[in-house]
């Protein structure tokens, strides 16, 4: 990954999210992560690039929001996992501690496992958002129990500061068909 920085605008209009995509890409030199539609009617827009760019795309595509604005934020220095993890699972060794946190919306969940990854020798799983989940969203991470309960408790801190925690949990051993279950 090139990508130094992402940003998202969440949307309560896919219309709105249309017209959010097309303003932030012809604002700023930034690849597309995700457009896509989300669970709730809602829609969400995630961009990467280099921090100036981003930023410039990001705060075009508010303006071009319409009064369909739910969230928006700018993460520079981006953890790598964080975009590798967005919307797939990877295998995990099956002996390694798992950590999972529970966010009422897209915007702080990233933030969260961006949180959770910078703050602990973890891996990321998978961030899945919004699909199939009522609008929610979670991440999935792995490593050592020390590690995946610093992870969790530093994602847990930025969900529940928003306000938008639904759970968190460290499971030290989990059962090998739980893995399964997450990828």
């Amino acid at each position: 990954m090139t990508e130094k920085s992402i940003g998202l605008v969440e949307l309560s209009s896919v219309v709105a999210g249309f017209l959010v995509a097309d303003a932030a890409l012809k604002a700023g030199t930034v690849r597309l992560v995700l457009s896509r539609s989300i669970c709730s009617g809602k829609y969400m827009v995630l961009i990467a690039g280099d921090p100036s760019a981003v930023q410039s795309a990001v705060t075009a595509g508010c303006e071009a929001a319409n009064g369909c604005l739910i969230d928006s934020f700018v993460i520079t220095n981006i953890h790598p996992d964080v975009i590798t993890a967005l919307g797939r699972a990877s295998a995990a060794p099956p002996d390694g501690a798992l950590g999972i946190l529970e966010s009422f919306n897209v915007a702080t969940l990233i933030k969260a496992a961006d949180a959770a990854a910078k703050s602990a020798p973890v891996q990321l799983m998978e961030v899945r958002v919004a699909m199939a989940l009522g609008g929610k969203a979670f991440v999935t991470m792995t490593g050592d129990v020390a590690a995946v309960q610093n992870a969790v408790a530093a994602g847990r801190a930025i969900i529940a500061d928003a306000g938008m925690l639904v759970n968190a949990a460290v499971i030290t051993r989990p059962h090998p068909d739980v893995y399964r279950e997450v990828i």
